[in-house]
């Protein structure tokens, strides 16, 4: 895999076979992104086709502050919120929505027990494969804002203030999305498992 560094390099010196890695790379996942924010698939990709449009124009002002791909998810979210409307913009946390069972986070917003590996039997990878399709549809169906972060931090790994930064929110309404989303997650793999 291409370090960022040489990539940017590659990119700067308008080279095709670069861009055309940086969108092998990243246009599925931004078009995920888009789509937490947006109201179709079909408006996210206009708006990652406007990334890309805007990276072409803007590759040689990127100062390389941030990661290569925490610069193209920034774009992306402005194009997308741009694209969405003011009233996307802001999206106030529900106090009445789930709270997260505080027995199941640590402060810091990881799990307080480890996720212990399956053995590879068949019926386990086959159970692994339908829990993954539940947690995809669930992900899908979590209100954007909380669809948003768990995108960017259990999907795409970004760090909280990385989060933070790109959907211009605050730490502790980060980690409120954050376990808000996750406690849906769990909840429904928990039924799918037969736990309730």
């Amino acid at each position: 895999m291409i370090r960022d560094d040489d990539l940017l390099e590659q990119l700067r010196a308008g080279d095709d076979a670069a861009f055309a890695t940086l969108v092998d790379t990243y246009h599925a996942r931004l078009v995920r992104l888009a789509r937490s924010i947006v109201t179709s698939r079909e408006v996210a990709e206009e708006v990652v086709q406007e990334t890309w449009l805007a990276v072409v124009r803007g590759i040689d002002r990127f100062e390389a502050r941030s990661s290569l791909r925490t610069w193209l998810f920034h774009i992306c979210i402005n194009r997308a919120r741009t694209t969405a409307g003011k009233e996307s913009r802001t999206s106030p946390v529900d106090p009445q929505g789930p709270a997260a069972d505080s027995g199941w986070f640590n402060n810091d917003g990881s799990w307080t027990s480890t996720v212990e590996p399956w053995p590879e039997l068949v019926d386990d990878r086959i159970m692994a494969a339908t829990l993954a399709e539940q947690a995809k549809h669930v992900i899908e169906e979590l209100p954007p804002p909380q669809r948003q972060v768990v995108i960017l931090r259990d999907v795409e790994g970004l760090t909280s203030a990385e989060v933070c930064h790109l959907l211009s929110i605050t730490e502790a309404n980060q980690r409120v999305l954050l376990h808000r989303g996750r406690t849906r997650i769990r909840s429904a793999l928990n039924h799918e498992l037969g736990g309730g």
